[in-house]
């Protein structure tokens, strides 16, 4: 297979850290308040929303690990759809995926992130203060990166061990609060309000684990590391939010539904006391800072990728001499998402996130299907063939069509912005 570090980069992402690098990319401050929103729509019904996402979610991963282990290059979902449509539809797949999502959503998890910690420094609610910390912030992960892909892994390691203890705490303290009487069967809940709330759902678990496939140019031995770390990585994202939506169901019943701003806090503040929400803020303060962290690695890489192949600007492929890492790309990245974060003019554009990651699914899923029948030595094949890659169309078709017209537009027209980007900037290069 291909092992060797032909773009420059060094394989270093192993099976640990592409496992913690999932959960990491995945959890993110939204899960602080979904059980609220889960339990608005479906009550005590909610686990089997939980149940359906994950499903769904499956039939993803398992296109996104078939073309993974056959395509190991760095550059993930753009590299499968190059491969299969050509340049062009590979350039609006990157475009959209860093840009129109992946940084988009930067910006407003560092918003997230200064937020919580000004309940314990207001010098933060300030526009100073702000601006500071979002410098601070975006230089130190920029910096870790450009330095080296172990330090950034390391990074990545750190933070989701450390944003996953105050969640297991609370799991384990509210599990001695918990009234069983919360939990009784009230019937199976209509479906359209099951799909209202599948579709939050799989947004709250889509869009990380298929993220750290963008390095796929520096995982170790992908063929077996891919399909262990994402799909072990995404079932464990599955058992902390099940199991944070039971524990939050049983201690607070009925007023799950009611404390929508922040649930958990009101479990934490039942189960330990002023410690608990202490604990809980802070929690949402390093999960932001975790996925911030985790993305600059991995969706930096897609400038590199796209440079590599051409439809970027050339420096932005350079790797550095020393720390063998795509320091440019890492620096304009960083520096982008830091000019979102203080600008505020990502509030906009960040409507569209949703339906730029389905876009994205709907070139993976054409991808797999025209992929198929190339092999690459051992790579993964899916069970059942065509099968999978046909119901997550349906799945993912179905979750198009429930979509907002604000959350549609701006994804059409940033798709025509790039497409006349592409044409230009291809026309100025042969000239």
């Amino acid at each position: 297979m291909n092992q060797t570090p032909s773009e420059g980069l060094k394989r270093i992402i192993g099976t640990r850290a592409l496992i913690l690098g999932t959960i990491n990319l995945t959890i993110g401050a939204g899960i602080f308040a979904l059980p609220a929103d889960v339990a608005g729509y479906l009550g005590t019904a909610s686990w089997m929303a939980y149940v359906i996402c994950v499903t769904l979610l499956m039939l993803m991963l398992l296109c996104f690990v078939s073309l993974g282990t056959k395509f190991t290059s760095t550059g993930g979902a753009y590299v499968y759809v190059e491969k299969a449509f050509g340049p062009y539809a590979g350039f609006l797949i990157n475009s959209l995926y860093w840009f129109g999502y992946a940084v988009m959503a930067d910006a407003a998890v560092t918003n997230l992130l200064v937020d919580s910690l000004s309940i314990f420094f207001p010098v933060l609610k300030t526009t100073v203060g702000r601006v500071t910390l979002m410098a601070v912030v975006f230089s130190f992960i920029g910096w870790t990166n450009v330095r080296g892909v172990k330090q950034g892994v390391r990074l990545v390691e750190i933070n989701t061990i450390a944003k996953i203890l105050p969640l297991v705490v609370l799991i384990v303290a509210g599990c001695f609060m918990i009234n069983f009487d919360n939990y009784s069967w009230n019937g199976f809940p209509a479906v359209h309000q099951l799909g209202s709330v599948s579709l939050l759902l799989f947004f709250a678990f889509g869009g990380g684990a298929e993220t750290a496939l963008n390095a796929s140019g520096e995982i170790r031995n992908p063929v077996r590391t891919i399909p262990i770390g994402l799909l072990v990585g995404a079932f464990l994202v599955f058992v902390i939010y099940l199991s944070i939506h039971l524990v939050a169901q049983g201690v607070l019943g009925p007023d799950l539904a009611i404390y929508k701003e922040a649930p958990l806090a009101k479990v934490a503040e039942r189960a330990l006391g002023p410690f608990g929400v202490s604990m809980l803020i802070a929690g949402a303060a390093i999960s932001c800072f975790g996925l911030v962290s985790g993305d600059i690695l991995a969706s930096s890489r897609l400038l590199f990728a796209g440079a590599r192949d051409g439809v970027l600007p050339k420096f932005l492929a350079a790797i550095h001499p020393k720390y063998a890492t795509p320091y440019w790309s890492v620096i304009v990245y960083t520096v982008i998402g830091f000019i979102l974060s203080v600008s505020g003019g990502f509030r906009e554009l960040a409507t569209m996130a949703s339906t730029a990651l389905l876009i994205i699914y709907l070139g993976i899923i054409f991808a797999t299907i025209k992929l198929r029948n190339v092999s690459r030595e051992t790579s993964f094949n899916i069970p059942g063939g065509i099968t999978v890659p046909i119901l997550a169309l349906m799945a993912t078709g179905w979750f198009l069509s429930n979509l907002k017209k604000e959350e549609v537009i701006p994804a059409i027209l940033f798709l025509v912005a790039s497409s006349i980007f592409y044409f230009v900037f291809q026309k100025f290069k042969k000239s």
